[in-house]
């Protein structure tokens, strides 16, 4: 078939040449005929792409109908890809853009509306904190999101008109001054709370969030971890604060072949006598935990105690703070704002969407680990260049 018709131009182009005279139309007719065998080899090289079935033209334009009518979409979802897109046909270029953010998950529920992430207005570095926490919150919403901080100012009124004319389904809403407003917003709202420590267990049933609290099984994972012959974990607390989160601590310690030791301590003074108690009946394969709460763990009087126990008598402690670990903690677990963000936004699109996830405030999951290498090195235990590299911060700072 091919060289029939490599044939058929060489007739054609013969045959214009015969109304030529002389021996120009020879020489053009020997032209003629290379120019077509070139032609022919180029269809030769040409015909396995062509094999392979190409779409036409005109199946395209469906497509790029389809792609023009998700542009809004695409806005909500990442809105660099929007603007990409915009570029891309503002050039005359189509393209097609896939968002790694979302590669392997579930089709998405579009729901429509907008979600407004409610935080104090308060200075550093708790602005900081809040900006990192709707920074992951607007990176994974799959609605607009709008920012509203929290004033003396603002009246609930205000903020529910305000929130209307936006079509706002859901709201987050951050620290205990976002709960408090939130709680107040038309039914039709959908609240998820974010950036709280103890929430009452009676209250925290009605809602959805996730806790500043690390889930203890983290904690004792990490103990074991780095001190494996400890086999107790001493705890004083407040039964009016953390009554739930010691009920779950006992559970999360078993797997880890550890016994819960607790203390109970209703004020600042029962607390000073318990920890007395505690580190006189101490031994090395104890280690103490500093949960998060106002009545025992209390920076003035509480923790210079502890760090002056803890070293005199070589028993570790760990904890839930930041600055814990900073001070002399062992190492301590402290919120990854981005991810926790993160995990707000999945939790506000599933209030949103009623997926029927189980609701209720959640232990944080999201966590960064900090270490004190001055510390360990005091209870023998050496922390090499390797392992340090698994902990986000160190201390003493290099």
């Amino acid at each position: 078939m091919l060289e029939k018709g490599c044939s058929y131009f060489s007739d054609i182009h013969a045959c214009r040449l015969s109304q030529k005279t002389g021996a120009k139309a020879g020489l053009l007719k020997h032209a003629c005929q290379f120019f077509n065998l070139a032609l022919c080899t180029l269809f030769l090289l040409v015909s396995p792409v062509m094999a392979q079935q190409p779409i036409p033209l005109s199946m395209l334009k469906p497509d790029l109908a389809m792609l023009q009518n998700q542009v809004p979409q695409v806005h909500t979802h990442t809105p660099a890809l929007a603007q990409d897109l915009r570029l891309g046909y503002r050039y005359g270029e189509h393209l097609v853009f896939a968002d790694a953010a979302t590669q392997g998950r579930r089709p998405e529920v579009s729901t429509g509306g907008s979600l407004a992430v409610l935080y104090p207005d308060m200075g550093e570095p708790y602005r900081s904190i809040f900006a990192k926490i709707i920074e992951g919150i607007e990176s994974k919403s799959r609605m607009p999101v709008i920012s509203v901080p929290i004033s003396a100012k603002l009246e609930t009124a205000d903020l529910n008109a305000q929130l209307k004319r936006n079509g706002v389904r859901v709201v987050i809403a951050l620290g205990r001054q976002g709960v408090k407003l939130a709680s107040s917003l038309d039914r039709e709202i959908a609240v998820v709370v974010g950036g709280v420590l103890n929430i009452p267990e009676s209250e925290s049933r009605s809602m959805t969030g996730v806790s500043l609290m690390p889930d203890p099984a983290l904690l004792f994972t990490r103990l074991k971890s780095l001190l494996p012959g400890v086999k107790r974990v001493i705890v004083v607390y407040d039964p009016k604060n953390n009554e739930s989160l010691i009920k779950l601590a006992r559970e999360a310690a078993k797997p880890q072949g550890l016994e819960l030791v607790t203390y109970e301590a209703k004020d600042l003074a029962g607390a000073a006598h318990q920890y007395e108690v505690a580190f006189a009946s101490a031994d090395r394969r104890d280690a103490l935990w500093l949960p998060q709460d106002s009545t025992t763990v209390e920076e003035g009087s509480i923790l210079p105690l502890v760090l002056r126990e803890s070293w005199n008598r070589g028993i570790p402690f760990f904890s839930s703070s930041f600055l814990h670990a900073k001070k002399g903690a062992l190492f301590a677990l402290y919120p990854n704002n981005l991810e926790l963000g993160h995990s707000l936004a999945m939790a506000a699109h599933s209030a949103v969407s009623g997926d029927g996830r189980k609701s209720g405030v959640s232990l944080l999951r999201e966590v960064l680990v900090a270490v004190n290498l001055r510390t360990a090195s005091h209870i023998g235990l050496n922390i090499d260049y390797q392992s340090q590299r698994s902990f986000d911060s160190i201390f003493p700072e290099p």
